[in-house]
């Protein structure tokens, strides 16, 4: 126990669903005002419920700490049932080290991590666990969003987390302590013991349980559905378990109007769902409103206009032949599967034809740094890859050194670790030339802008058969079908003429057009 802290006795004090009515038997928590882990003055709001008669706040019945929360928000229990406990903590100490009411003294502190040298603050951008919850050492605890990467912060020791300092959103300086795992909760001046309460006798009349659950929503949704005569079982419940909440109530009105239900439809199956339309707000959800940048867009926002200034962007584009690489894919694939454990994609083709012409014309791999060209040891090959929530640019290091299996591997994983926030700070800086797979969802070709301080990126368009015009060796002609696909580089024509363009998309597509390497099946 820290020096000058008093140890202090604690009592819980249960709270209750309270009767708001002769005729109420149940309400429903449509809000919780406080987390557990909280401190509560006494008579201060602490939730919020719904019945068929008034929707009110519930104030807590003493001074502490909201140490269980027993019904999440959603949940409609009967009168005189337990939903809480606030523990009322009697005594107090020495106020040092900058306890406040309500704070924790004692137990390991968690802090904003410093995830790169050049990195100062960072963004909570999401808590994995509340107040209360138990925590193993090395869970993943919270997100963060810096500059350079967004990445989960893993608990340094098992306990409880007794106190989230600051909240999602919010960004501070490195070191900053954002959360205490154990400890002993501390309070404010002792407050008299409340007379205990009276717990009211069950009631001898209350609604049936198999009635009431046979539609899971609360007594305002029935109240609402009786009042536009419409029918729950007719309207799917989006909230907890299947639970109708008041907004599925208001959706139906508002695209079917009272007195009608329109049957519900299954949910379409995974595979039918367009790629991030699970994480896609519908429009009719997003009209009208005005959400502020996360962390990341403001941060991606701000890269896109200071490239934009800086370098002066020149594109071209070449169509490439690729049927000689979908056939060794379509031939290889499941050998090449495994071997090696990942799917073939063309991808990999892709980045080893960019490494070898960014060799051959290593002007395309530069940088401009104080008025003179630089010329970087390696080639260091980023990957933009799309997140549901932004875009992040992992980067091989040393790409002219790795086999195309080694290549293939670390797309893979980078990619895989990206979406699941598991990404180094530095393996999201260094790069020296990106690729951007613009044509993932179909289109022909992109305009990218460039990586700061890169000099080049390389957008890929869609593949796509296509009819072509082919001269054999003697002039004859013919039509044929072949796959296709268009490449765009877009170039800092400070550092990169249209000639050196023209050179290295000319050596990149003939790599690809004439594919001869190895791509990691030699026996």
């Amino acid at each position: 126990m820290p020096p000058g802290v008093a140890k202090r006795g604690s009592m819980p004090t249960d709270v209750i669903m309270p009767q708001m009515g002769e005729s109420i038997f149940e309400g429903t928590i449509t809000k919780w005002l406080k987390k557990a882990g909280d401190a509560v003055e006494k008579d201060e709001p602490l939730f919020e419920i719904s019945t068929d008669k008034v929707d009110a706040e519930i104030p807590s019945p003493v001074a502490g700490v909201l140490s269980e929360i027993k019904f999440a928000e959603g949940a409609t229990v009967e009168i005189n049932t337990v939903v809480a406990v606030v523990t009322e903590l009697q005594g107090t100490g020495n106020r040092e080290h900058g306890t406040v009411p309500g704070s924790v003294v004692g137990g390991t502190d968690v802090v904003m991590p410093q995830m790169g040298e050049s990195i100062f603050e960072g963004t909570i951008t999401k808590w994995l666990k509340k107040a209360g919850d138990t925590v193993e050492k090395d869970e993943p605890l919270f997100e963060i969003s810096t500059d350079k990467v967004d990445a989960e912060i893993p608990a340094p020791v098992a306990g409880v987390l007794s106190e989230i300092k600051v909240q999602e959103g919010a960004t501070v300086e490195i070191n900053t302590v954002v959360a205490v795992i154990g400890g002993t909760a501390s309070a404010g001046p002792a407050v008299a013991a409340p007379a205990p309460r009276a717990h009211l006798a069950p009631p001898q009349v209350a609604a049936s349980t198999s009635e009431r659950d046979r539609v899971r929503s609360s007594p305002l949704v029935r109240r609402m559905a009786k009042e536009n005569n419409l029918d729950l079982a007719q309207i799917e419940g989006t909230g907890a378990g299947g639970r109708i909440c008041k907004e599925d109530v208001l959706r139906h009105l508002s695209a079917h109007g009272p007195g009608s239900a329109a049957p519900k439809t299954a949910a379409p199956s995974s595979a039918t769902v367009p790629p991030l339309a699970a994480s896609t707000p519908a429009f009719s959800e997003l009209r009208g409103q005005k959400i502020p940048l996360t962390k990341m867009r403001a941060i991606i926002a701000q890269r896109m206009v200071e490239s934009v200034a800086i370098s002066p962007h020149v594109y071209t584009v070449y169509k490439v032949d690729m049927t000689q690489v979908a056939r060794i894919r379509a031939r290889e694939k499941s050998r090449f599967e495994q071997k090696h454990g990942i799917k073939l994609t063309f991808m990999p083709f892709i980045a080893v034809a960019a490494v070898e012409a960014l060799r051959k014309f290593p002007i395309v791999n530069a940088t401009l740094e104080d008025g003179s060209i630089h010329y970087p040891l390696n080639v260091n090959l980023g990957i933009a890859v799309a997140l549901e929530w932004g875009l992040i640019v992992p980067v091989i290091k040393q790409a002219e050194q790795r086999s195309f299996a080694e290549i293939a591997k670390a797309m893979n994983d980078l990619a895989l670790r990206a979406r699941s926030k598991k990404l180094l700070p530095e393996e999201v800086a260094g790069g020296t030339f990106t690729l951007t797979n613009s044509g993932v969802f179909g289109g022909e070709f992109g305009t990218p802008i460039i990586n700061q301080p890169e000099s080049a990126i390389l957008a890929i368009g869609g593949l796509k058969k296509e009819p072509v015009v082919l001269t054999d060796a003697d002039g004859n002609d013919s039509i044929a079908i072949r796959s296709m696909q268009h490449f765009c580089l877009g170039f800092d024509h400070r550092t990169i003429d249209g000639a050196d363009s023209g050179k290295f998309m000319s050596a990149f597509k003939k790599t690809l057009e004439g594919w001869e390497r190895e791509i990691g099946l030699a026996r």
